[in-house]
C-alpha cells in the first residue's frame, strides 16, 4: 500500500478518560426532548393523513367526482317527478345530499386505520411516547379536509344548476360546520370497526350495511309525511334526519334551535360511546 493511501486511511481516536467523562456529562445534561403535547400529536398524524393524499391524490375522487354525480342524478332524475322542477327540486335536495355524501365518506377513516394495522404501522405508534389517542384523532383531523371539499365541491354544482340558498354566505358556512362536527363525531364509529374486523373489505361491508339505510331512511330527498305512519317514527328521530333538517333551514337562513341541539347531542353521544369503544380497542389491539 501506498503511503498516500495509508494517510488517507480514517483511524479510530481513542477518547481520554477526562474527555469521556464530559462528553457524558453533556449527554446526561441535555436528557429527552420534552413529550409532545396532545394538540401537537394530533396535528401531526393530522399532517400524515394529508400527505398521504398527497402521494395518493386518487383518494379524492370519492370526495370530488362521487359527490357530483349524485348532485346531477337525483336532481335530473327525481327533480320533475317529486318537485315539478330541477329549478324547485335542488332547493330541497341539496342540504340533504350534502350531509348524505359526507356521512357516506366517514367510513373511509376506518378503512385507513385497518390498513395501516395490517402494514403493522400501528405497532410503531404504540411505542411512540405520545397522547395514546393521537393517531385515531390524526386520522379524523385530516378527514375534516375530506369533508370540507366535497360540501364546498357540491354546493359549487347546485348553485350552478340553481340552488339559491336564502341564508347567504353566514348560513352556508353554519351548516357546512355542523355537518362537519356531527360527521368528526361519526367517524369514531368506523375507527371502532377498523380496529376490530380484519380486513378493509370487512370494515367497508358493514360500513355499507350501517350507512345505507341510516341515509336513505330519512328526510334526505323527500319530506317524511309521504311515508307510512312507522317508518315516518324511525325517520323523525333518525340523526340523519335531524343534521339534514339543521342545514337546510340554516342555509335557508332559519335558526333550527332544536334540530341543531339534537344533532349535537346525537354527535356527543356517538363520541362518548365509540370514541371510549376505540380506544378500549386500540389499547388492547
Amino acid at each position: 500500500m501506498s503511503t498516500a493511501t495509508a494517510k488517507t486511511e480514517p483511524q479510530d481516536v481513542e477518547l481520554a478518560a477526562p474527555d469521556k467523562e464530559r462528553l457524558a456529562a453533556l449527554l446526561v445534561g441535555q436528557g429527552r426532548p420534552p413529550r409532545p403535547s396532545a394538540l401537537s400529536a394530533s396535528l401531526t398524524f393530522g399532517w400524515r393523513a394529508m400527505l398521504k393524499i398527497k402521494h395518493v391524490p386518487e383518494q379524492l375522487f370519492d370526495v370530488t367526482a362521487f359527490p357530483i354525480m349524485l348532485v346531477l342524478m337525483y336532481t335530473y332524475l327525481f327533480g320533475g317527478a317529486l318537485a315539478g322542477s330541477t329549478e324547485e327540486y335542488i332547493q330541497f335536495l341539496l342540504p340533504g345530499i350534502m350531509v348524505m355524501s359526507v356521512v357516506m365518506i366517514t367510513m373511509y377513516t376506518g378503512i385507513a386505520v385497518n390498513t395501516d394495522i395490517a402494514k403493522g404501522v400501528f405497532d410503531r405508534f404504540r411505542t411512540l411516547p405520545i397522547w395514546r389517542p393521537a393517531p385515531m384523532v390524526g386520522y379524523l383531523l385530516g378527514d375534516v379536509l375530506r369533508y370540507l371539499l366535497a360540501s364546498f365541491v357540491m354546493l359549487a354544482v347546485g348553485m350552478a344548476i340553481g340552488f339559491r340558498p336564502d341564508g347567504g354566505v353566514l348560513g352556508v358556512l353554519a351548516g357546512i360546520a355542523l355537518l362537519v362536527v356531527f360527521s368528526f363525531a361519526f367517524s369514531w364509529i368506523w375507527t371502532m370497526f377498523g380496529l376490530l374486523l380484519r380486513s378493509e373489505k370487512s370494515v367497508m361491508g358493514v360500513s355499507m350495511m350501517v350507512i345505507f339505510p341510516l341515509t336513505f331512511l330519512s328526510n334526505v330527498f323527500v319530506d317524511p309525511k309521504t311515508m307510512p305512519g312507522w317508518l315516518q317514527a324511525f325517520v323523525n328521530n333518525s340523526p340523519v334526519t335531524h343534521l339534514a333538517t339543521a342545514v337546510r333551514d340554516l342555509m335557508e337562513g332559519d335558526w333550527p334551535a332544536t334540530e341543531i341541539a339534537w344533532t349535537l347531542g346525537w354527535a356527543g353521544v356517538l363520541l362518548v360511546v365509540f370514541g371510549s369503544a376505540t380506544m378500549r380497542l386500540y389499547n388492547r389491539k
